[in-house]
């Protein structure tokens, strides 16, 4: 998910000393007014969700670089990251040996652009502070193993381009609508496809009927997902989550007019005239819009408990991830640290059928955790979260979600009911400062209880994986009752048995490929996979990489 402008850059900063031509650096940059402001522009279209000017997040602090960093090699890194990375240059290896990933290119960039950026970044003349309290070096020290379990991929299809650098198809989600088993995938750019076998077709062109959809620069932006409603063959009804641009309709959660409204996330309800039809024609009506900081830690999941039946109260109740946005790499933590006064950053449930919310769109179920309290968002069924981008139930019918963390600790959490999970206040089990340095993670205090915290379920730190993806829960076959997930950007995958709280294993796996042990990367030919996962209602679990959009089933699950 780190999918930005200038990734890595600023932690130049901090790897390279100054040297005595450091006062010449950027004496070339225009100070030009009106190229500065066509810089800030860009900056924000591009760069603006993964970095500021006050410290990291989910890139570095960018104030004063382009006095310490020569602009030529700024320039040639944006657009050619892997390849000055892999062509031996110093500092790129470096860049990456700490960040342990590659930044996508911009070979799309006119010169004329990067100059533009370069003059908005000297306007920020303050080298990053540096001078911050030591925080866990190494936070979680035991390492992920190799299980030694070998999963067969075969090749099922290859998802249409829609751009022409990758991801080249950013394929999210890939589940069941409930009665009937038609399976359907979608593309964060704005189509929801249906595919049976290795057939598919445009089935919601989301593109075509929201015109104010915003699946620009990415990072989770555009249709984020999707939920079939359990009497979808019946009734025609599904949900959709999907971004538009900042101020495209008042908001029904917003937040003070003094910060800035980056991209909004609409929740919207679509009826088919026939449930059974290849393509969507009916009606959609819209049931929540929020503003968001950023363009990162959105809407990323809506899903129904698949496990409820009619006449259970979590029958037809839907689930909606919401992050925080990076309203606390922003600046703004007071946005998500709300203590379940708001919506940000939390796991709502809500009534789709119900009109009992403030805006009158929707229901408030009768049993969720804040009802009837002053003060409380009633929609929140717990909160807490940083990015919940896979909500999802376990063999036992008990509610998980995976939460990506900031730069320390990735999360899968056992969810509860009225529950603190602790951003942006924790990463982990571990102390973050969203006011100070949030790169930095300290041990809990002794008096941690009164903070109420619910800590994950299992956590890794970054030094085995930088954004936790939750799969599937395998049904069958030897591995059943494990959980399949993996890391976002590397394409490494986890194996873990949750059966045992006190005492949960995660190891890794690989897979063959036509009968050739093989990576992601080498198996998309990439090296940003942007590891996806799917499950049909048989049960059958399948693997996809955005980096090529291509589909795969996992053999032997």
């Amino acid at each position: 998910m780190k999918n930005a402008l200038f990734l890595v850059l600023a932690t130049s900063l901090l790897i390279f000393s100054c040297n005595s031509e450091k006062s010449e650096f950027g004496s070339e940059i225009s100070t030009d007014t009106e190229q500065i402001a066509k810089g800030k522009q860009l900056f924000e279209q591009n760069c603006s969700s993964c970095h500021n000017f006050l410290q990291t997040t989910i890139g570095p602090n960018l104030s004063g670089l382009t006095r310490s960093v020569d602009s030529r090699w700024i320039s040639e890194f944006v657009k050619h990251p892997i390849e000055v990375i892999d062509g031996g240059d110093e500092r790129g290896a470096a860049l990456f040996a700490k960040f342990k990933i590659y930044m996508p290119g911009f070979p799309q960039l006119k010169e004329d652009d990067l100059d533009a950026i370069l003059s908005y970044l000297h306007t920020y003349t303050t080298l990053p502070d540096t001078t911050s309290l030591a925080g866990l070096a190494n936070p979680i020290v035991d390492s992920v193993s190799d299980s030694g379990i070998r999963l067969d991929l075969e090749f099922v299809m290859q998802i249409p381009p829609s751009d022409t650098v990758p991801p080249l198809a950013k394929i999210t989600k890939l589940e069941s609508e409930p009665a009937t088993g038609r399976t359907f995938l979608n593309d964060q750019r704005g189509v929801l496809y249906e595919f049976k076998g290795n057939k598919y077709h445009e089935y919601l062109p989301i593109r075509d009927l929201m015109p104010n959809i915003l699946f620009k620069p990415g990072l989770a932006t555009g249709l984020g997902s999707y939920a079939f409603h359990p009497e979808f063959a019946e009734n025609g009804i599904f949900y959709t989550g999907h971004s538009e641009k900042g101020n495209a309709a008042p908001a029904d959660y917003a937040y003070p007019d003094s910060v800035k409204v980056f991209l909004q996330w609409v929740l919207t309800e679509w009826k088919a005239n026939d449930p059974m039809a290849g393509k969507f024609e009916g009606t959609s009506r819209e049931l929540l819009r929020i503003n968001f900081v950023t363009q990162i830690h959105g809407m990323q999941e809506v899903t129904f408990n698949p496990n409820a039946k009619k006449g259970d109260p979590d029958y037809s109740m839907l689930y909606i991830g919401i992050g925080d946005g990076g309203s606390a790499e922003s600046g703004f933590a007071y946005i998500c640290d709300h203590q379940g006064r708001d919506i940000w950053s939390s796991i709502l449930r809500i009534d789709p059928a119900g009109r009992n919310s403030k805006n009158g769109k929707y229901g408030i179920p009768s049993d969720n955790p804040f009802v009837g309290q002053a003060g409380k968002a009633q929609e929140v069924f717990a909160y807490g979260f940083r990015n919940p981008n896979r909500i999802l139930w376990d063999l036992q019918g008990r509610l998980l979600a995976s939460d990506i963390g900031h730069k320390n600790v990735e999360e899968l959490n056992l969810i509860e009911s009225g529950k603190f999970y602790g951003w942006p206040n924790r990463e982990g089990t571990f102390v973050i400062d969203p006011y100070k340095d949030m790169d930095q993670v300290f041990a809990l205090p002794a008096d941690d209880a009164k903070l109420g915290v619910t800590y994950p379920f299992l956590q890794l730190d970054h030094d085995e994986i930088a954004a936790i993806i939750a799969g599937y829960f395998v049904q069958k076959g030897t591995h059943k009752g494990k959980l399949l997930f993996g890391d976002v950007p590397s394409g490494r995958l986890m194996i873990a048995d949750l059966t045992d709280h006190q005492n949960i294993k995660v190891e890794s796996w690989k897979v063959r490929y036509q009968g050739k042990e093989m990576d992601l990367k080498e198996l998309c030919g990439n090296n940003r996979v942007d590891l996806k996962f799917g499950q049909d209602k048989s049960g059958q679990l399948y693997l996809m990489t955005k980096a090529d959009g291509k589909v795969y089933k996992i053999k032997g699950t």
